[in-house]
C-alpha cells in the first residue's frame, strides 16, 4: 500500500519519520540526520506530511512544499494528548500522524520567507526596546545613589546627564554613566533603524495599509498582524480570528463591521 500521512518530528540534527498508509498500517519507521530528510521526502510518492508548529517548522514545510507534499503545521499542544507513551522522538512522530487524521483538528497556515521576515523586525525592536528599558532603569537607579532623580520615561534621562555634567558627580563616576549613555544612544538609534525598515514595508503593503484605516491601529501593529496570520483566510469566521487575537484587541479590530480582509458576515474595508 502506498504512503499516504506521514508524521515527522523535527529536529537540530536527528529527525524522525513516521509513515502510514491509508489503512492506518505502519509503512516506514526511520531516523534521519539533518542532510537526509529532504532526498528521502523527494523518493516518495505526494502526500499528507505533518509537522508541529515550532520555530524551523515553516522553512522545512516550504521546503517540502516544493517536494509536491500537502504539508500540515500543528500546535504542538494539539499533539501532545495522540502521544501514547514515554515522549521520544518515535512517539512524537506516530503521534503527529495520527494527530492529522482527527477530523476536527486545527492547522497553522505555513508562513513565506517574507512574514517570517517582518517577524524578524518586530522581535529584533523588541529585544532591543526590552535592553534599553532595562539600561535606562540602572542609569536612573545609579544616578539615585547619587542623590541625583528626574521624572520617569526615557525622555528625562537627558536631565540627569545635564545634572551630572554640571559637576555633581565625579570624574570616575561619570566615565562609567557616560559609557551607559552611549550604549543607550545606539540602542535609540537601533530602534527607529527597525522601525523605519518596519514602516517602508507597511507602505508597500496593500493589507497593512488598509489596516491601519481603522482607529487605533498603527503601522506596527498592522505589519505585526499581516506577517503574524498572512491573510484573514487562514480563519474560519471573524470570531476565530477574534479569539486568536484575545480581547480587547479583537474588540478593536470588528468595531463598527470593520475588517482588513473579507471574514463572513463582516464587511470588508
Amino acid at each position: 500500500m502506498p504512503i499516504v500521512t506521514i508524521g515527522l518530528d523535527l529536529a537540530k540534527s536527528v529527525f524522525q519519520l513516521h509513515a502510514i498508509d491509508e489503512q492506518g498500517a505502519v509503512i516506514l519507521r526511520k531516523r534521519l540526520t539533518r542532510g537526509q530528510v529532504l532526498p528521502t521526502l523527494a523518493k516518495i510518492p505526494p502526500c499528507v506530511v505533518g509537522m508541529e508548529a515550532c520555530g524551523s517548522a515553516h522553512h522545512w514545510a516550504r521546503e517540502i512544499q516544493v517536494l509536491g507534499h500537502e504539508v500540515r503545521l500543528m500546535p504542538a499542544q494539539y499533539v501532545k494528548p495522540y502521544v501514547k507513551q514515554n515522549k521520544t522522538d518515535a512517539a512524537d512522530a506516530e503521534a503527529i500522524c495520527e494527530a492529522l487524521q482527527w477530523p476536527t483538528m486545527r492547522f497553522v497556515a505555513v508562513k513565506s520567507v517574507e512574514q517570517q521576515a517582518v517577524m524578524l523586525n518586530h522581535r529584533g525592536r523588541e529585544l532591543l526596546v526590552k535592553q534599553r528599558t532595562m539600561l535606562a532603569n540602572a542609569i536612573r537607579a545609579h544616578f539615585a545613589e547619587f542623590g541625583i532623580i528626574t521624572a520617569q520615561g526615557t525622555q528625562n534621562l537627558g536631565k540627569l546627564k545635564q545634572a551630572a555634567e554640571d559637576g555633581a558627580l565625579s570624574k570616575t563616576v561619570m566615565d562609567v554613566l557616560n559609557l551607559l549613555f552611549d550604549q543607550l544612544d545606539g540602542l535609540n538609534k537601533r530602534i527607529k533603524e527597525l522601525e523605519l525598515r518596519i514602516h517602508a514595508w507597511h507602505k508597500n503593503n496593500e493589507t497593512s495599509k488598509r489596516l491601519t484605516s481603522i482607529t487605533g491601529i498603527g503601522p506596527l501593529t498592522a505589519s505585526a498582524i499581516v506577517a503574524s496570520i498572512g491573510t484573514a483566510g487562514n480563519f474560519g469566521t471573524a470570531r476565530s480570528f477574534a479569539a486568536w487575537l484575545g480581547s480587547p484587541h479583537a474588540n478593536i479590530l470588528l468595531a463598527g463591521n470593520k475588517c482588513w480582509v473579507g471574514f463572513p458576515n463582516v464587511v470588508m474595508v
